[in-house]
């Protein structure tokens, strides 16, 4: 299981994940290994219903295809649950391969149920906010959750830019949140951000357009890395 201690333990406490939503889908196993080669041992892996955002994304059967690839490497997939009703993606989404589940407290009327089914399937287990959504349902809807994940940019389309008012919301969860509850980041994550927001508190930072657009993701992955870190 993908946990918070799993994460905790990586370099300074930071890990960055690369966001798969990004990637150029033809070469998509060619890009996970490549990540793979430069360190990156969590994968970010979007799963929209074109219903709670409006376009359909990845699903189980993309999923399913590239998790033994992850999985042999040691590495994990942590799956965004942007949908209505994710208890019913859940299942799914164990049984190819997701090691984590976010879900959205806006999108459900049983965060608790939500935890508890990720549980029964032996996943982590996030809650996501939208950025206008309060840090107190956040704070409501996490209770045994592993982290939380504060949205720097309305879900839905990679490539949007960070809403700086998120550096505003990060410290604030971590005052709130117990200390063993990670603040994950979502949205926008670049080179000249990536500081700023672990330094706010966030240890999980996900990125997708500041790595697959650059001539050599893995080379960006390891800079924006140095950056998180170096915080």
């Amino acid at each position: 299981m993908a946990n918070a201690a799993m994460w905790q333990s990586r370099t300074n406490g930071v890990e960055v994940e690369p966001s798969l939503y990004a990637a150029d889908f033809a070469r998509l196993g060619e890009q996970i290994e490549s990540l793979l080669d430069a360190g990156a041992t969590v994968f970010h892996f979007d799963v929209g219903d074109g219903r709670f955002v409006e376009p359909v994304t990845m699903g189980p059967i993309v999923l399913d295809s590239i998790a033994p690839l992850i999985h042999a490497r040691g590495a994990f997939v942590d799956c965004h649950l942007m949908v209505v009703e994710p208890e019913h993606h859940i299942p799914q989404l164990a049984g190819a391969g997701g090691d984590s589940v976010t879900f959205h407290a806006e999108a459900t009327d049983d965060p608790a149920g939500a935890v508890e089914l990720a549980r029964q399937f032996e996943l982590g287990v996030g809650v996501a906010i939208n950025p206008d959504t309060p840090v107190d349902r956040a704070l409501a809807a996490s209770e045994g959750a592993d982290f939380v994940l504060c949205m720097s940019i309305h879900p839905g389309y990679s490539g949007q830019r960070f809403m700086p008012e998120a550096l505003e919301r990060i410290p604030e969860l971590r005052e709130r949140l117990p200390a063993d509850v990670l603040i994950q980041v979502d949205g926008g994550i670049d080179e000249a951000n990536a500081g700023s927001v672990t330094r706010a508190g966030a240890q999980l930072i996900v990125a997708g357009s500041d790595i697959f657009g650059a001539p050599d993701i893995g080379e960006a992955y390891r800079r924006l890395r140095a950056r998180a870190t170096r915080a």
